[in-house]
C-alpha cells in the first residue's frame, strides 16, 4: 500500500511549527497512517512551495490512497495560485479514482473540488476542541464511522466551513458550531471521506498549535494573555504525559474520545479498511 500525503502548508507556516516544537502536518499524518498500517509506504508533497512538482495522472496511478492534511490558506481565494493548483490536483485525483481522506482543509477540498462551496463561518473560529459532534442518521450507518460513538469531541482549528454540499455528497456529522463536520463525497471515479476536525492531533500537538497561534487567539479572546494561554498549554501537555490524571481530565473537560487514539482515529482506520483496501483489491 503506497500513499500520497499532501501537506498544503506554506514553508513559512511549516517553519513556525518547527519554532514552537510541533511536528509538521505531514509528520502527524505519517504517524497516524503507520500506526494503523505499519507496512505502508508514502510520498509527501508540498504544493504551496514555489516550483514544487505535482504528480500527473499517470503518476497518481501508483498510489492506493491520498491523504490531505490541514492548511492555513483560504480555499475560496481563487486569486491564489497555490489554492488553484491544489483544487486542480484534487479534481485529477477524483477523475483517476483514488480513495482520498482529509481533515480540515481536506474536507473543504473534498467539497470544492466536486462543486461545493466554502465560506467564512459567521460564528468565528472553532479552536481547541470541537464539542458534541453528532453523527447524522447517515453517519451512524456509514462505514467511515463504524465503532465511533454517536456523539464525541475532537481536536479542531478552523475559521472557514463547508456551506454548500457538492452533488454526490452525504453529510455524516455536525455540531452546534459547524454544520458540516464530516462528509463522504463520490465524484467522477473517486470517493473522498473527510472531516473538519483533526484525529491526527494529540494533546501535545494541539498544545503546540495553540502556542503557534498565540497572537490570534489572545486577540480573539480565547485567552486573556500569554500567561493564561501557557497555563492551559501546560495542563494539556501534562495530561498528554499522564493520561489517567482525573484532575486534568476534569479541568480540560476531555475524555477517552480525545485521549485514546483507538477512538480518536477510528475514522482513518475505517477509511483504510473499508475503502482503501477493498478498492485496491478490486483494481488488481
Amino acid at each position: 500500500m503506497h500513499f500520497l500525503i499532501i501537506d498544503g502548508y506554506p514553508e513559512k507556516s511549516r517553519d513556525k511549527f518547527k519554532t514552537v516544537g510541533s511536528k509538521l502536518a505531514w509528520e502527524c499524518y505519517a504517524d497516524m497512517l503507520l500506526g494503523h498500517m505499519p507496512d505502508a509506504t508514502y510520498d509527501v508533497i508540498f504544493p504551496s512551495d514555489p516550483g514544487s512538482g505535482l504528480p500527473e495522472d499517470s503518476g497518481l496511478d501508483s498510489y492506493t490512497g491520498v491523504m490531505w492534511t490541514g492548511c492555513d490558506l483560504t480555499i475560496f481565494h481563487h486569486h491564489d495560485e497555490r489554492v488553484v493548483r491544489m483544487i486542480e490536483l484534487a479534481r485529477k485525483i477524483y477523475a483517476v479514482g483514488i480513495p482520498s481522506f482529509g481533515t480540515c482543509w481536506g474536507i473543504q477540498m473534498a467539497a470544492v473540488a466536486a462543486g461545493g462551496e466554502v465560506k467564512v463561518n459567521p460564528k468565528g473560529r472553532e479552536m481547541g476542541i470541537a464539542r458534541k459532534i453528532r453523527l447524522s442518521e447517515e453517519g451512524r450507518d456509514h462505514p467511515f464511522f463504524a465503532g465511533k460513538p454517536p456523539v464525541f469531541d475532537g481536536f479542531i482549528s478552523h475559521y472557514d466551513e463547508v456551506t454548500r454540499l457538492p452533488p454526490g455528497a452525504t453529510l455524516l456529522a455536525s455540531n452546534d458550531f459547524t454544520h458540516v463536520q464530516a462528509l463522504a463525497v463520490t465524484h467522477k471515479k473517486g470517493t473522498f471521506w473527510a472531516i473538519q476536525y483533526h484525529p491526527e492531533y494529540d494533546l501535545h500537538a494541539m498544545a503546540r498549535l495553540i502556542v503557534a497561534r498565540e497572537e490570534i487567539l489572545v486577540r480573539e479572546g480565547f485567552f486573556k494573555n500569554h500567561d493564561d494561554m501557557m497555563k492551559h498549554v501546560e495542563h494539556m501537555q501534562a495530561l498528554h504525559q499522564s493520561p489517567d490524571r482525573q484532575d486534568l481530565r476534569r479541568r480540560l473537560a476531555v475524555d477517552d474520545d480525545i485521549i485514546d487514539p483507538g477512538i480518536r482515529q477510528c475514522e482513518v482506520k475505517n477509511w483504510l479498511r473499508r475503502l482503501v483496501i477493498p478498492t485496491a483489491s478490486r483494481q488488481k
